[in-house]
């Protein structure tokens, strides 16, 4: 159950008994009508960290129309909302990872049955866009060196699935 704007715990939620705080800005995905399938997948996807479907609000045909669920934490809405409207490159989730293994990992679940882009880019079956980014590339790309930050940058325009180690190799090969 949820509070209202302007009342007292107003942003906070009730949980399995416990009180937490409401994400306040929450990302909202339009499907043409597999919402669900999505958020099962993703979920799925991210199991080991803190990840679930939250609820599902039925529509008129009993079929979920508003599925809510969360990914490491973060919070999603998904809506069942016809052909009207496709979802596009324009917006993409970034993930950050912490591992070449967690990259591959990553690049091979959520493109599988979609298509994988340039420079970290993929688009899943769904036809959401992600960014797959080691957490290394920032380090590479913000240090002071620019000429070996260019040589990353060069190096990374001509990946599909980002490599740590050959990102490494560019940044000390001047």
């Amino acid at each position: 159950m949820t509070t209202g704007p302007g009342e007292p715990g107003a942003g906070l939620l009730v949980c399995r008994g416990k009180l937490k705080a409401h994400q306040k800005i929450r990302t909202f995905l339009w499907f043409d009508a597999n919402a669900h399938e999505a958020a099962e997948f993703y979920v799925s996807v991210f199991k080991d960290l803190d990840s679930a479907i939250t609820s599902s609000t039925p529509g008129p045909n009993g079929r979920p129309l508003v599925v809510a669920f969360r990914l490491a934490g973060t919070e999603f809405l998904a809506l069942n909302g016809g052909p009207a409207h496709q979802l596009s490159e324009a917006v993409s989730l970034s993930v950050d990872c912490r591992s070449q293994e967690e990259v591959d990992e990553l690049w091979e679940k959520l493109s599988a049955g979609g298509s994988q882009g340039p420079c970290g880019w993929l688009k899943d079956r769904f036809g959401l866009s992600w960014q797959i980014v080691p957490s290394r590339l920032v380090e590479l790309l913000s240090g002071e060196d620019r000429a070996s930050a260019k040589r990353v940058m060069d190096a990374l325009m001509k990946m599909g699935k980002l490599d740590i180690r050959a990102l490494e190799e560019a940044a000390v090969a001047g």
